[in-house]
């Protein structure tokens, strides 16, 4: 049965996203609709209920001229009309007839102020209220009518009469009606403002519930995906130490492998070659001085000597055996001496810093790091020299090889080669940077002395029971 593959967390994350996009656009859109309808009634309702404000101020202004021009005309002895000098003698009245261009003027102004109030009116009336102030006008000028009619035939002392009796009474009255309008008027001023008020409430509140809501949301979010990046991790950690493990068993098991047939080359064929050298150097001594046979027996003899350096020479090449006996500095300098021999690079090697005793468990890795590093140089740096540096001290050990070539291309950073020296340096508990421009290249592998000798031992302690269990 398949493994079962741990379950994404895209889309829960979509989800949330869209949730989060849909209650930001849902808040966006309430507002803008409630600061829509907000401006529609400021607009609508206060800005009218303002202009009917200020013509129900300008009606009763007229009314008030109305009243002082009214009582002039009646209680005054001497009334004086409306541009007269005061010449006049005195004990004598104005006629009152004389009136009449000021209440013209007062009639054209008053009327103009109540069609621009009815226009601006937003207070809701019945059809009699509406029609009220209208009419009470329209009787009033008709009675103002009648009383000048009255003084225009003579009869000053009825039309006075008719003043105090009807038309300072519909005055008075028309006073009233345009107080209470401005009451009304002041009462739905107050009724807009609380409804203002009431709509910034409401909407202050649905906006902390929509933050809230969507910080819920944003905040769900965010644990979800901490927590989904928490096990990502973990199981990648999981897979990096796994990997790890199985990239030292394999690099254990190479090493033990090269180390193994390296010995037998050494040990068997050295041997065996040698063995067929000293035969065919004694066999040869019995044979006549100048025989053919003579020359053919040193034939043979120089090709299994031949065979021998070349057998020795891959055994050094699997394993240089100079690590287990003379350590990593003697197998440098042995390595670094036939590197021009083998890959054409002329090396130019500096030692730094005091001999140091590394475990030959631990000095393979340095060691399996140079070779790759000159190799790759002489592979790929087109250059024919290099810089090797080994600089010690007493915690770390430090291998830097560097060349002035063509630099290392983007994918290069992530060869086989390259991965393997890391896994290599992070077995010792070291560490390896790359460098590259186009002005070369620089490698420089840095480990830890101490906890590379212990831990590598006790790693190739475990691996080595784990490839030989018999032993």
């Amino acid at each position: 049965m398949a493994p079962r593959l741990p379950r994404s967390p895209t889309a829960t994350l979509l989800l949330g996203l869209v949730v989060t996009l849909a209650m930001v656009v849902t808040c966006a859109w309430y507002i803008s609709a409630q600061i829509a309808g907000l401006r529609r009634l400021q607009s609508d309702l206060a800005d009218r209920n303002r202009r009917e404000s200020l013509q129900l101020l300008r009606i009763q202004d007229d009314l008030n001229q109305l009243a002082l021009a009214m009582r002039d005309m009646v209680d005054a002895p001497q009334a004086v009309a409306p541009g007269a000098t005061g010449a006049e003698p005195a004990g004598t009245r104005y006629p009152l007839i004389a009136w009449r261009s000021q209440f013209d003027r007062i009639r054209t102004d008053l009327d103009a102020a109540l069609k621009r109030q009815a226009e601006a009116a937003v207070t809701q009336r019945t059809p009699e209220q509406a029609t009220y102030l209208a009419s009470s006008v329209a009787q009033f000028w008709d009675a103002s009518e009648r009383i000048f009619d009255l003084a225009a035939t003579g009869r000053e002392a009825d039309a006075r009469a008719q003043i105090q009796i009807s038309l300072q009474a519909r005055q008075a009255a028309l006073t009233s009606a345009v107080a209470r309008l401005l009451v009304q008027n002041n009462a739905a001023a107050e009724q807009t403002a609380a409804q203002v008020q009431a709509i910034y409430w409401r909407v202050q509140q649905r906006v902390y519930i929509f933050l809230a809501a969507t910080l819920l949301t944003i905040a769900a979010t965010g644990i979800y995906l901490i927590l989904a990046n928490r096990r990502v991790f973990a199981e990648l950690a999981a897979l990096s130490d796994d990997r790890r493990d199985l990239a030292r068993q394999l690099i254990t098991a190479r090493e033990s492998t090269l180390r193994e047939i390296s010995r037998e080359l050494h040990d068997e064929f050295g041997q065996l070659l040698t063995a067929m050298g000293s035969l065919l150097s004694r066999a040869g001594r019995h044979a006549a001085e100048g025989s053919p046979l003579r020359a053919e027996l040193r034939e043979v003899n120089e090709i299994a000597q031949s065979a021998l350096d070349s057998v020795r020479a891959l055994s050094q090449t699997l394993h240089p055996s100079i690590l287990d006996e003379l350590g990593l500095e003697s197998a440098i300098d042995a390595y670094l001496a036939t590197v021009e021999r083998q890959l054409g690079l002329t090396v130019a090697y500096t030692r730094t810093g005091p001999p140091i005793a590394i475990d030959p468990a631990a000095g393979i890795h340095v060691y399996r790091v140079l070779q790759e590093a000159l190799t790759n140089i002489a592979r790929h740096a087109d250059v024919h020299a290099a810089e090797v540096r080994l600089v010690t001290d007493a915690q770390r050990l430090e291998l830097v090889v560097q060349d002035a070539g063509r630099g290392m291309v983007a994918e290069a950073t992530h060869g086989v080669g390259l991965v393997g020296m890391r896994e290599r340096a992070a077995l010792v508990g070291g560490t390896l940077d790359v460098s590259s421009s186009t002005a070369g290249t620089t490698l420089r592998l840095s480990i830890p002395i101490r906890s590379s000798i212990t831990n590598e031992s006790r790693i190739t302690n475990h691996d080595s029971r784990i490839l030989n269990p018999e032993s």
